[in-house]
């Protein structure tokens, strides 16, 4: 199966609207994918909890509750397990574009999986 490295914007996305495409695929698109993200997803995730659920007009328990069903299909990788090379790379790449996705960048090589982010600058970054 193909890997997905899922960034951040993918997940608030899914999170803002479950019934999108984006929501969709996360929720129903197992048997098709395999998807990843580094545990910094979570840590940007709540950081910005009360935002989502502004923007979403969720309650608290939508929240953990659409949480629970968009993360339940996505695997957390520790970051410990990336090479320090692998993830002095990503860095390099990403210093001029965000470096908040060096650690997305490193996940999606480590596995040999696709970036799937909404970032322009990202996407359109020559490897």
């Amino acid at each position: 199966m193909t890997k997905i490295i899922v960034d951040t914007n993918i997940v608030f996305s899914a999170l803002l609207n479950v019934n999108s495409r984006i929501g969709q695929i996360l929720i129903n698109g197992k048997n098709h994918f395999d998807f990843y993200s580094p545990e910094y997803v979570r840590t940007e995730i709540f950081k910005h909890k009360q935002k989502i659920k502004s923007i979403g007009k969720l309650t608290d328990n939508e929240f953990l509750e659409t949480y629970s069903l968009i993360l339940k299909n996505i695997t957390i990788l520790n970051h410990s397990i990336i090479p320090t090379e692998i993830y002095r790379t990503a860095e390099l790449m990403c210093q001029d574009i965000d470096i908040d996705d060096t650690i997305f960048v490193a996940v999606s090589d480590f596995t040999k999986g696709i970036l799937w982010t909404g970032d322009l600058k990202l996407i359109n970054e020559p490897t």
